[in-house]
């Protein structure tokens, strides 16, 4: 049996080796012009109020506290409502209560030819506040909006973009038919919905600086990856090799944040913790998708803790994520 177990073993390291042999490239930017611009500031607090409201002014936003999911679900409706964009609720029920996806659109151009979804779940694990998991998704979600309507708003890009907010991403919904973006996804698949590219938010606001600060799962502990945490990551399956390089490109324009790439063969199944969050349930469904992350527990060691909360969160690497993402988005017309 022990023969047979390193056999496997080395068999699935050769896989997965396989899978990101080529892939492993770190941006040489950060840290770049070494200012603020007026915009970063503006959108960075913005931003932290965003987070504040949810993890103080809300809080927990677990199944434990189903009127603070219906709060989150009216702040966000409430946001888009003020930008004047189209959003929708997409209800279902979780034992005796009622939980909503939220939708909002933007197309750019009558008829877009390819169609985007930017996606992050929005609730907490209990007994937490889930500032970093995953308020700050969801903070960069809105902001990601706000500068695609007033930068790019008017403009035939031939592009639509979604912005979809999931309720139940966390245990004890995770992996169960109870699991948002798994109900979504499922239900694009059977209606034939158009996208192009899903693009998770989970956990994108902690950063840390000092050497060795920043853990890998196997085996990426043993390759070339950054010691220091100061990265955004990007992690996709092969099928979405495509998208995970194409967003890398149009990350690397922006020179205040760096960006790690990775690519996993077999749906990530090897490496199982590069599939705990919503992209996973579109790479089921057959659909091209990335996580966009700051790495979860392999870089905020308050994950998943009532320490996860909003003054750990860095809110100028947060600003920097919505310029790399309406970099991308404005790059890649239909």
């Amino acid at each position: 049996m022990v023969g047979s177990r390193f056999a496997l073993l080395s068999l699935a390291l050769l896989a997965v080796s396989f899978g990101i042999s080529c892939d492993q490239e770190q941006s040489k930017n950060g840290g770049g012009k070494g200012m603020e611009t007026s915009e970063v500031v503006k959108t960075a607090e913005r931003l932290r109020e965003h987070v504040k409201y949810l993890t103080v002014t809300i809080g927990e936003r677990s199944l434990g506290m189903p009127e603070n999911l219906e709060k989150t679900a009216t702040y966000i409706e409430s946001f888009y409502r003020d930008l004047e964009l189209p959003s929708q609720r997409e209800s279902y029920t979780y034992n005796d209560f009622t939980v909503a996806t939220i939708v909002a659109n933007i197309n750019f151009g009558v008829n877009p030819t390819k169609h985007y979804l930017l996606g992050a779940h929005y609730d907490s694990v209990w007994g937490t506040v889930g500032a970093d998991d995953n308020a700050s998704a969801i903070a960069v979600q809105l902001e990601t909006a706000r500068e695609l309507k007033y930068l790019l708003g008017g403009k035939e890009l031939g592009i639509g973009v979604k912005f979809v907010s999931f309720p139940l991403e966390e245990p004890p919904a995770f992996g169960t038919r109870y699991m948002a973006s798994k109900i979504y996804a499922k239900r694009a698949k059977k209606e034939n919905e158009q996208i192009d590219g899903m693009l998770c938010l989970e956990m994108v606001g902690y950063t840390c600086h000092q050497k060795g600060c920043q853990d890998y799962p196997f085996p990426l502990m043993f390759m070339n990856y950054p010691k220091e945490g100061n990265f955004i990551g990007i992690v996709g399956n092969l099928k979405s090799t495509g998208l995970t390089n194409s967003l890398y490109k149009a990350f690397q324009k922006n020179l205040d944040l760096s960006v790690v790439k990775l690519t996993v063969p077999f749906g990530g199944w090897l490496m199982p913790s590069v599939r705990l969050s919503d992209h996973g349930s579109f790479w089921d469904q057959g659909y091209k998708a990335v996580m966009i992350t700051d790495s979860a527990f392999y870089r905020n060691p308050h994950y998943h803790l009532p320490s996860d909360t909003m003054e750990k969160l860095d809110y100028k690497f947060m600003a920097e994520l919505v310029e790399s993402l309406v970099l991308f988005f404005s790059t890649h017309s239909g």
